[in-house]
C-alpha cells in the first residue's frame, strides 16, 4: 500500500515560488537604489566640505594679499594664468584645476614670514631670505594637511625650484620639479615682473617676455615658457 507524503513540517507549501522570488527581488534592488542615494549625498557632502575648505584657504590668502598693495591680486593672477597654460599644455581637467587653485593658493606660505620681511623696501639681507625662502614649505605644510589636496601641496612646494636644480627648497631640477609647479614658477615669474614692487617698478610687458625667454632651460622650463609666450601675445598687456 503507498504511504502518503505529508509536506515537511516548517517548510510552506509554495515557498520560493515566482511570485516570491519577484518581491524579494523588487526588495533588494529598493535596498540597493538606497545605498547608491546614500553613496551620492555622502559624495555631495564630501565635494561641499571641500569647496568649503578651498574657499577658507583662499580666503586666508587673499587677507593676506591684501595688506600689501604691492601683491593684491598676485595670485589670482597666477592662478589664471596657469589654468591658461595647463590647458595649451593638453592637462586632463582634473590637472588644470589643481594647477588653477595651486596658483590661487602659491603664497599663502607668507603667512608665516614676519611682515617686515615681506614689504621691506631695499634687498633682503642674508637672514631675511632665509625666511623668505621657507614659505613654499610653510604652505605646502597648511595645505597638506587635506588629503584631496596632496598634488596641489606639491605644485605648491616646488614653485620655486628651477630647472637647473639651483631653486629651493629641495634643489629639484628639470623633470624631476612637478609640471605644475613648473607652470605656476612661470606665471609667477611674469606676474611679478609686471607688477610695481617696494623695491621697483613694474616691467612692460615686452621686457617680461624677453626675461622667460632668457630663462628658458636655465631657471624655467623650455615648453611651459613657450606656451605661455603663446597665449600671452593674445593677452591685453598690463604696462
Amino acid at each position: 500500500m503507498a504511504t502518503r507524503l505529508e509536506p515537511r513540517r516548517g517548510v510552506r507549501a509554495g515557498e520560493g515560488s515566482p511570485d516570491e522570488l519577484a518581491i524579494a527581488y523588487r526588495r533588494l534592488n529598493a535596498a540597493y537604489q538606497q545605498t547608491l542615494r546614500y553613496a551620492e549625498d555622502v559624495r555631495r557632502l564630501y565635494q561641499q566640505l571641500q569647496r568649503a575648505i578651498y574657499q577658507s584657504l583662499l580666503g586666508l590668502a587673499n587677507a593676506l594679499e591684501a595688506k600689501d598693495p604691492y601683491t593684491r591680486g598676485h595670485s589670482e593672477r597666477v592662478g589664471a594664468w596657469g589654468r591658461s597654460v595647463a590647458a595649451a599644455l593638453g592637462l586632463s581637467a582634473d590637472e588644470i584645476e589643481t594647477v588653477g587653485q595651486a596658483g590661487l593658493l602659491h603664497d599663502i606660505g607668507k603667512i608665516g614670514v614676519p611682515e617686515t620681511v615681506i614689504r621691506k623696501q631695499g634687498p633682503l639681507d642674508a637672514d631675511e631670505w632665509a625666511l623668505m625662502r621657507r614659505h613654499p614649505l610653510i604652505g605646502a605644510q597648511i595645505v597638506a594637511a587635506f588629503e584631496f589636496f596632496k598634488r596641489g601641496a606639491e605644485v605648491i612646494r616646488y614653485h620655486h625650484e628651477r630647472c637647473d636644480g639651483t631653486g629651493y627648497p629641495d634643489g629639484l631640477a628639470g623633470a624631476a620639479i612637478p609640471l605644475g609647479a613648473r607652470i605656476v614658477a612661470v606665471a609667477d615669474v611674469y606676474d611679478a615682473l609686471t607688477s610695481d614692487r617696494p623695491y621697483r617698478r613694474a616691467l612692460p610687458h615686452r621686457a617680461a617676455v624677453e626675461h622667460l625667454v632668457e630663462q628658458a632651460g636655465r631657471a624655467l622650463d623650455e615648453e611651459v615658457v613657450a606656451a605661455f609666450i603663446g597665449l600671452a601675445r593674445d593677452a591685453p598687456a598690463r604696462s
